[in-house]
């Protein structure tokens, strides 16, 4: 589990067919083999670590239905290592499991704020309602306005800089989970009305 606080952004070195291998710095340091490590959201297994390079294998359903398929040589990808237990929890529960990707239609800045508007799949609407959570790159994010197939969120400037969110341009994809426990909370629901 994650908390989708991004502790830093590492820059992808190689992606083979069915690894990635990552520049971390000197997070490499503070991580062994058989960790996981949310990247960009997904989490994934550090499976070498060699200075401050760090490999992880990713099957290719992986690949294909998350942006980390189309991330190349050089780009920033969001990290965060999983939750220990007595840490402080600062954002919502995270999976790392990621169920869709969403594109940006709508950038606008308002005072200090970045509002990002994304278009997804209709059917994750459903779990998603205003002032609840979300998790986009790996980032533990308040939703403010949720329509059929649209979602905005706002961007406070550290987490616009100290993510990858800063590169992203019009037409960009994001890995997108909605709330684990809303999901859960809806389908006790069902069950209880049947």
């Amino acid at each position: 589990m994650f908390t989708g606080i991004i502790e830093q952004t590492g820059r992808l070195e190689k992606k083979a067919k069915n690894r990635l291998v990552l520049h971390v710095g000197h997070l490499s340091d503070e991580l062994k083999i058989g960790q996981s490590v949310a990247v960009d959201g997904c989490c994934l297994t550090v499976v070498e670590i060699v200075g401050p390079l760090i490999t992880m294998d990713v099957m290719s359903e992986t690949l294909k239905k998350t942006v980390l398929g189309k991330r190349k040589k050089g780009d920033l990808l969001n990290l965060e290592r999983a939750m220990k237990m007595g840490d402080r929890f600062e954002g919502h529960m995270v999976s790392g499991h990621v169920e869709s990707i969403a594109k940006l239609i709508d950038v606008k800045e308002d005072d200090i704020a970045h509002y990002l508007k994304f278009k997804a799949p209709e059917n994750l609407s459903n779990f998603m309602i205003p002032k609840g959570s979300v998790t986009l790159n790996g980032i533990s994010l308040t939703l403010i306005d949720v329509k059929d197939d649209t979602f905005s969120v706002g961007i406070i400037p550290h987490t616009w800089h100290e993510t990858n969110f800063h590169q992203l341009r019009m037409g960009d994809c994001v890995n997108l989970e909605t709330d684990i426990l809303f999901k859960y909370s809806l389908k006790l629901q069902e069950e209880s009305e049947q």
